[in-house]
């Protein structure tokens, strides 16, 4: 019956074949305008999984609640923390009033709560100590806060040296300070650029990347009509960043990431090169329809098939899904290898009866009859490998599969209306030798010959690999299936490094101040918890202690800070003076000691005597560098001085806000002890977490839960793809040892696949692990027209003009999976490469173990030749 209804469509459009070709080419153009109107793409990963589960339901909450989902986070990063701070402030105010692009712009860590109660935040011991040094401290301060020049910076230094003398302080004790003025000096003189900061000068420790580091937070206004919403406000920061002169004047670099960011570059990601690659796979395509056909007439009629079903399927499938997504976006390379696989057969198929009868309308009847059952099945199998994923949590597959598998019935029904329409409006010219592999026989005779060897070796090596299945690795973490090159990854990827930064936090969400401090309690006894943060942290601990020790300090430091009098900058020659004076103060007290401190004061010595014989402007340049930093750090100690009690009632908008949302929801955030780059790391920790609170949220958790998801989506997939074209062939064939005889050749590949990805260190991810169930669809396409056709009864099959279009169809199908493969896009492209893997794996197990599993038909046709 369905070859019936496949040869009665088939002469029905032949016969109304301009008819036919003329509604295919309007429903074409119908749906490309469709397309073009309703294009859009989701770039977001956290959309990939369904957000009907908990846990979704729990993230998406917290990005409502925190509005954390659409903002973007600059990095500002300089040499010093000093010109670090002075390029961010810059850059806050300049954009601050820019409501154009921003809704609103807030500096993190930083501003006139944390400078002026930064102290607060310290331990009372460490306020103590702090304060304590002010005594000695002060007039030193009060000499460069009255005299910010070269002559009160040497003017310093000789009161420090005058301490030594009298035994306050130790010669050795300066070395390390003397060192960085002498090295930046130095650097002056030699490369004539330098940096200097006084915090690192004054510090015990070295600095680190998180200290030279300021953060800004942008809540952007998006634009949702264009492809990426955030380009406008990325490229305002951008170019801010360029009209402050960041590079030049403060030696500085701004880097952008957060989700909007990241969109924007995902996408960018995604378009990079497909132009090219996607020209560079049509002209592949066709050379091999070339190579198949040998008809620049029939290669036509291929190609307008294929892309008037291409067209179609685009249109449907964004009517279906709204819009693509990073995963669902293959569906038009999937499409194009697997929908001309059609094309290919049904073509081939129709030259080999146009050679035995040289009659076109007879040939394309004779080819629907024979195309008829194995392309039918060959449709309904692929599709039922793609909609196996409809039922999965895992959406962005999910749509694939939706779009791709109705893909794949209209590839199928296109091929048996259009396609034979076309042929017969464009009338190839016949065929003047077989269609077929006469080559191929030695192969034919040798896998007749050793056909129980070729089985039970193969069977073998297949069985031997399985251990291998015991070290398959499947990466759990989305941010692998980013290009890491990109700036908003990169820079993801570096603060990710720090703990401090909370890229990898989980968060608890409670509604109640009591029950987020017992969330607390229960998450700081975890042992893989580094530090837990609440609203609450922003409240200090022992402040009385602390703003009476601060207090005492600014007694003392007030008056050294703001100076009566500055005095009047001093002429070039009192500069050089100073400069002469010191370097003879620094080598009387150096003498003849043979120290540390002794060998830098000399080393010093001679650098300012250098500095004094040298030129105006390169003096004026190292006073700029020790100078400009000076008055910063002047600045924030006088507002460090003004501390004042701090309350929940107190804190700023700011910072309420990002604790605790409108509603009343707060968040309690833990952040990882160990390895931050570490899967097994974040895993642990996302246990740990959620094991103390089941209804934690966050990167970490759903790393972990998304891994599981896709997991048992996968197995889901799998299982319902199995059963579902196990009953189609079964259905089609009658026979459980014919369908046994289509599915092992594809269990073999499969498993094979699998060992093959240890064996070349490839893992699993939520792109690529996609091939695994379509290897299903796509393989057993191919096994079916060699089992309908051995159950025909023909043989020699290598010969045959099935193989032929099979190898050809491969080839076509390679070249779109190899087109992924290239992409810029991580996941893309090892989506493509286990594609192209599974599909090396099926093709062998088609043309080379298939025939031996097979045998002779039960009952061979006397017409057997290679044409068939």
């Amino acid at each position: 019956m369905l070859t019936s209804i496949v040869v009665s469509i088939v002469k029905a459009c032949t016969r109304f074949s301009a008819i036919t070709v003329l509604i295919a080419l309007v429903l074409a153009v119908g749906a490309g305008f469709y397309t073009a109107r309703h294009f859009e793409i989701n770039t977001d990963i956290n959309t990939l999984i369904s957000p009907d589960l908990d846990w979704r339901k729990r993230d998406n909450q917290f990005d409502s609640a925190f509005d954390r989902d659409r903002t973007i986070l600059a990095v500002v990063e300089g040499p010093t923390p000093e010109l670090t701070n002075a390029a961010s402030d810059a850059l806050a105010k300049k954009l601050s009033g820019d409501t154009k692009h921003f809704e609103s712009v807030q500096p993190l860590g930083s501003g006139e709560f944390f400078e002026k109660n930064g102290l607060l935040f310290l331990p009372a011991a460490e306020v103590g100590q702090l304060t304590g040094q002010f005594s000695s401290a002060a007039p030193l301060i009060e000499i460069m806060a009255g005299d910010p020049s070269i002559r009160g910076l040497t003017g310093a230094l000789e009161t420090g040296l005058a301490g030594v003398k009298r035994g306050q302080v130790k010669l050795d004790n300066t070395e390390r300070p003397f060192s960085l003025i002498a090295q930046t000096i130095e650097d002056v003189l030699n490369k004539g650029s330098a940096t200097f900061s006084w915090r690192e000068l004054v510090s015990d420790k070295p600095l680190t990347d998180s200290d030279r580091r300021a953060f800004i937070e942008f809540k952007p206004i998006l634009d949702f009509n264009a492809l990426e919403p955030g380009k406008d406000a990325t490229d305002a920061i951008r170019q801010a960043a360029v009209d402050l002169n960041f590079a030049g004047q403060y030696g500085s670099r701004v880097r952008l990431t957060g989700p909007v960011p990241i969109a924007n570059e995902e996408f960018a990601t995604v378009a990079d090169g497909a132009v090219v690659n996607g020209v560079g796979t049509v002209l592949v395509v066709l050379v091999i329809l070339w190579m198949a056909l040998h008809s620049v007439k029939i290669i036509s009629a291929v190609f307008v098939n294929l892309f008037i079903g291409l067209s179609i399927t685009t249109a449907v499938g964004l009517m279906m899904v709204g819009s693509l997504n990073l995963l669902s976006i293959a569906f038009a390379v999937l499409f194009v290898g697997l929908g001309v696989d059609f094309g290919i057969q049904f073509s081939v198929r129709y030259r080999s009866e146009r050679f035995k009868k040289n009659d076109l309308k007879l040939a394309l009847e004779k080819a629907a009859e024979y195309s008829a059952i194995p392309l039918s099945l060959a449709a309904m199998a692929t599709a039922a490998g793609f909609l196996s994923f409809l039922p999965t949590d895992y959406k962005g597959v999910s749509e694939l599969g939706k779009i791709a598998g109705v893909g794949m019935l209209v590839a199928f029904i296109s091929s048996i209306t259009v396609l034979p329409a076309m042929l017969n409006l464009l009338n190839p010219p016949g065929e003047k030798e077989p269609v077929g592999y006469a080559f191929m026989a030695p192969v034919d005779h040798f896998l007749e010959k050793h056909r129980v060897a070729i089985i039970v070796g193969t069977l073998l090596v297949a069985v031997a690999g399985l251990p291998l299945l015991y070290w398959l690795r499947f990466d759990f973490n989305p941010i692998n299936l980013r290009n890491p090159k990109v700036e908003s990854i990169a820079t993801f990827l570096d603060l990710r490094k720090d703990p401090n930064t909370g890229a990898n936090a989980i968060n608890v969400m409670t509604n109640s101040e009591a029950e987020a401090k017992k969330i607390e309690a229960r998450l700081t006894q975890v042992p893989e918890v580094l530090r837990v943060l609440s609203l609450d942290s922003f409240v200090p601990e022992d402040q009385p202690e602390k703003l009476k020790l601060i207090a005492q300090g600014a007694k003392i430091l007030n008056p050294a800070l703001n100076p009566e009098s500055v005095d009047a900058a001093p002429s070039d020659e009192e500069n050089v003076e100073a400069l002469k004076g010191s370097a003879e103060a620094l080598r009387r007290t150096a003498g003849d000691l043979k120290g540390p401190g002794a060998v830098t004061s000399r080393r010093l010595a001679d650098d300012l005597s250098k500095l004094a014989a040298s030129n105006q402007a390169t003096r004026d340049k190292v006073q700029a560098i020790f100078v400009t930093p000076l008055k910063i750090v002047l600045d924030q100690l006088k507002n460090s001085l003004q501390a004042q009690p701090v309350s929940l009632k107190t804190l700023p908008p700011d910072i309420v806000n990002s604790w605790k949302a409108k509603d009343g929801l707060m968040r309690v955030e833990a952040q990882p002890r160990g390895d931050p780059n570490d899967n097994d790391t974040l895993r642990k920790f996302a246990g740990a977490v959620l094991d103390a609170e089941p209804n934690a949220i966050g990167g970490p958790v759903s790393i972990l839960k998304s891994g599981d998801t896709v997991v048992k989506a996968f197995i889901h997939a799998g299982l319902t793809a199995l059963i579902v074209i196990s009953f189609l062939l079964w259905l089609t064939l009658r026979r459980v040892t014919d369908v046994l005889l289509t599915l092992v050749p594809l269990l073999v590949a499969g498993a094979v696949t699998m060992e093959i990805c240890v064996l070349i260190g490839l893992p699993l991810n939520f792109a690529n692990i996609v091939a695994l169930p379509l290897l299903l669809g796509v393989g057993v396409a191919f096994k079916i027209y060699y089992v309908t056709a051995w159950r025909a009864g023909r043989t020699n099959l290598l010969q045959s003009s099935l193989t032929r279009a099979i190898f050809f169809s491969a080839l076509t199908t390679a070249t779109a999976f190899g087109s992924l493969w290239l992409s810029n896009h991580p996941g893309t492209a090892s989506m493509g490469k286990l594609l192209a893997l599974s599909l090396v794996t099926t093709l062998a197990a088609v043309l080379l173990f298939q025939p031996a599993l097979m045998g002779k038909p039960r009952d061979v046709r006397e017409e057997t030749d290679i044409s068939h």
